[in-house]
């Protein structure tokens, strides 16, 4: 078996998401802190690729666990644009795992400029983007070196929800946040081997829905990085609009659902894509004709897609070194793209 860095990092996750659990409790408490004092009307998130998809899954937590609605905010608009954005009322949060993209920073600066109080969740609390934000929580992944992020995923979108939970005060999910490394260490091990006879040299749909849809954002972008894979990311509530037009017999899908009120949907969903004729691989018990995939619950709903996406990290590592490819240097790739 090839030892890969990717393979490497994923099997860290769990002792990164110890270390941010062990360091972080100061950083986490006085950004909380100067949120609640805040008040804000507006949670407004900067970043791009996995950590635009911690965002996505940062939004469903924001809305569900405070009321506060969240936009996400392309850094073009400060960088390419030169345009001024009145945030007087908002926290802006910006993630990105090098803190060194100019356009990111260039977003940051902008919204502080603009009146909203600046957090940067970043792995490198010495980043340019930390020296614009007034809050900083470092993420505390330890060296990425692997191409495609995993880590710096799964520890960018928990120093969010951590951050949401002590804003709340939510004692149900600090508890299930505390619980998360062994949690995590559970979902790395579990079996979705049945996928691979299914995922050709084709496309492949992965559908989700609230935070699981960032989930399904985020394997969509790995199924490609890693794999050469075409994948498009759908709500399960919009794929039977017109995607399912292009489905056919054999046609994959990987539908990822948490143990949250949008399950059965989900669930509903997968088996009328099945019935049609597609592979449909679901990660609940509740579907029908749909395949079930073996999962960990984590004991909250809004920590449970990052059990799934530690699990679909396993999967498509091993996936694409099958393949024989290299998942450490995914082709026309480099670790840090610094988008002006």
């Amino acid at each position: 078996m090839t030892d890969t860095r990717m393979r490497r990092e994923i099997a860290e996750i769990p002792a990164a998401v110890a270390r941010l659990l062990d360091l972080g409790a100061g950083p986490v408490a006085a950004a909380a802190e100067a949120m609640r004092a805040a008040d804000p009307a507006l949670l407004v998130t900067v970043a791009r690729g996995s950590s635009d998809h911690a965002c996505t899954y940062l939004k469903y937590a924001s809305e569900l666990l405070l009321g506060l609605p969240v936009a996400s905010v392309g850094p073009s608009v400060a960088s390419v644009y030169g345009a001024r954005l009145r945030l007087g009322g908002a926290v802006c949060l910006s993630v990105s795992q090098s803190g060194a993209s100019p356009d990111i920073v260039a977003m940051t600066r902008g919204a502080r400029a603009g009146g909203a109080l600046t957090v940067a969740l970043t792995n490198d609390a010495g980043s340019r983007l930390a020296a614009e934000a007034e809050q900083v929580i470092d993420i505390c992944a330890g060296p990425e070196r692997s191409v495609a992020a995993t880590k710096t995923f799964v520890t960018s979108a928990l120093a969010g929800l951590w951050l949401l939970a002590e804003v709340k005060g939510d004692a149900a999910l600090l508890a299930a946040i505390r619980a998360l490394p062994a949690a995590l260490e559970a979902a790395r091990a579990v079996d979705w081997s049945a996928l691979d006879r299914a995922l050709g040299a084709g496309s492949v749909y992965t559908l989700g829905r609230g935070p699981a849809w960032a989930i399904s954002n985020e394997a969509a972008l790995k199924f490609k990085e890693v794999c050469r894979i075409h994948a498009e990311s759908y709500s399960s509530a919009e794929v039977l609009h017109g995607p399912v037009s292009i489905v056919e017999r054999g046609f994959p899908v990987l539908a990822f659902a948490a143990g949250d009120a949008a399950e059965a949907p989900l669930a509903e969903v997968a088996d009328a894509l099945a019935e049609k004729g597609a592979a449909v691989f679901a990660t609940t018990d509740t579907v029908r004709a749909a395949h079930a995939l073996p999962v960990v619950r984590t004991g909250h709903p809004l920590t449970d897609p990052l059990a799934l996406i530690v699990s679909f990290y396993a999967m498509i590592e091993r996936l694409s070194v099958a393949r024989g490819l290299d998942p450490d240097m995914p082709r026309h790739l480099k670790k840090v793209t610094e988008t002006t």
